[in-house]
């Protein structure tokens, strides 16, 4: 464990790191006795930075919660970060590349709540009865720390990689559509990069919904009505360029463009 002074000088390097989008050396290299309850300390630390200086709760993100992220990332634990109010974008936006460190995008479904989640006994089916609509989302994964060699100690201080999402398509209540089968063709310039099917996150992607809010007991917290929770990404992450457009199509429950400049 971290003393409460090294724990607030690294939440500060991050705020930094956010500033001139350059990247600090892994937490675990420098700091190998590093634990999971203190990368979520450090997080807390960051997010009470960023909400003093005026920025709202949003919601929260959930991570590393299918296969193919864990393939990709090396991590077999998810992990879950705070999404603030300015990470929100709308569909066809035009996103600043320059404002993120190499950002990449994954494919994601967002529940919105209607009611209040509490653990530690969630289950699914209090996730779909709290859940309002359920919406489209791509999610720009973003980096404060050194991508590579990263542990799930690094990637969770880090805010989970979050960096910012884009909202679109058409919202859908829980109960009216398979939310298993629900699936997604991802597009960079024009030529197909990415395709996955949501139940590729946890067997459901309500799963990490409940899963999140069990977790959040432990610290005495929950999500609250109206916060919007990303369940966790069902492809890869693709890698986006200055210049690239990308367009997702979730077929019925229609498409999210954005354009990195």
């Amino acid at each position: 464990m971290l003393d409460k002074s090294t724990l607030q000088a690294v939440a500060d390097e991050l705020v930094e790191a956010k500033r001139t989008r350059t990247p600090v050396p892994l937490l675990t290299a420098r700091y190998p006795e590093m634990t999971i309850a203190d990368s979520y300390a450090v997080q807390n630390l960051w997010a009470d930075r960023l909400l003093a200086s005026g920025r709202r709760l949003a919601g929260h993100k959930i991570g590393l919660t299918s296969k193919a992220m864990q393939a990709a990332t090396g991590i077999t634990e998810p992990d879950y970060g705070v999404i603030l109010d300015d990470m929100v974008l709308e569909n066809g936006c035009t996103v600043q590349w320059d404002e993120y460190t190499h950002p990449r995008i994954e494919v994601e479904l967002a529940f919105v709540l209607g009611k209040p989640l509490a653990g530690p006994h969630c289950t699914i089916f209090d996730v779909l009865d709290a859940t309002d609509y359920v919406v489209p989302a791509l999610e720009i994964l973003d980096s404060r720390i050194e991508m590579e060699g990263r542990t799930i100690v690094d990637t969770i201080a880090d805010n989970a990689a979050m960096g910012a999402m884009v909202v679109g398509g058409n919202p859908v209540k829980a109960a009216d559509v398979d939310l298993r089968w629900v699936s997604a063709l991802l597009y960079r310039n024009q030529g197909i990069e990415e395709t996955g099917v949501a139940a590729g996150v946890l067997n459901h992607p309500a799963a990490g919904v409940y899963w999140l809010a069990n977790k959040l007991a432990a610290h005495q917290t929950s999500l609250e009505a109206g916060e919007i929770i990303l369940a966790g990404s069902f492809t890869r992450p693709m890698w986006v360029y200055k210049g690239d457009t990308v367009f997702a199509d979730y077929g019925p429950l229609g498409t999210i463009t954005c354009r990195f400049e």
